[in-house]
């Protein structure tokens, strides 16, 4: 088996992390001492330097900041994926993780898309959200015009 270059290798302080999202599950850290939640997963709060942290559920929920499609990559298993999206996302909760976008054509992204996270192989991944339902006219439905 060659080597992987898509998953970190879990630590003691991670593993917390890494297990939730083997299944299904996005954590973040926040910070009891100022509140904010910060990502990528480190022991200490980047906003107030506090090590007074804990693991929360995240929403899933993120808006596209930015992105770029890669159309060559060597490292396995990336050269099997291309092109692919790498992406910077602002999470719901407010910090920005970087991460890649799938289940949407490149020409569709848009800065500030809506997007939900989805897991592959234990990894957090990021998909288009479904559009909401219009909601109905209160009303009824509008008779065609003529």
């Amino acid at each position: 088996m060659s080597t992987r270059f898509d998953v970190p290798e879990a630590d003691a302080f991670t593993r917390p992390y890494w297990q939730a999202a083997a299944a299904g599950r996005l954590l973040l850290r926040h910070c009891d001492a100022c509140g904010r939640a910060h990502h990528y997963p480190r022991e200490f709060c980047p906003h107030c330097w506090s090590e007074d942290g804990r693991w929360r559920p995240a929403s899933g929920r993120a808006t596209l900041y930015t992105w770029s499609v890669v159309h060559r990559n060597d490292l396995p298993p990336f050269g099997d994926r291309v092109p692919y999206v790498a992406a910077v996302v602002d999470l719901a909760e407010g910090p920005r993780m970087m991460t890649e976008v799938v289940e949407c054509a490149p020409g569709a992204l848009r800065i500030g898309m809506e997007l939900e996270v989805a897991f592959r192989e234990g990894t957090p991944v990021f998909r288009p959200r479904p559009a909401a339902a219009a909601p109905a006219h209160p009303r009824g439905p509008r008779a065609p015009r003529v």
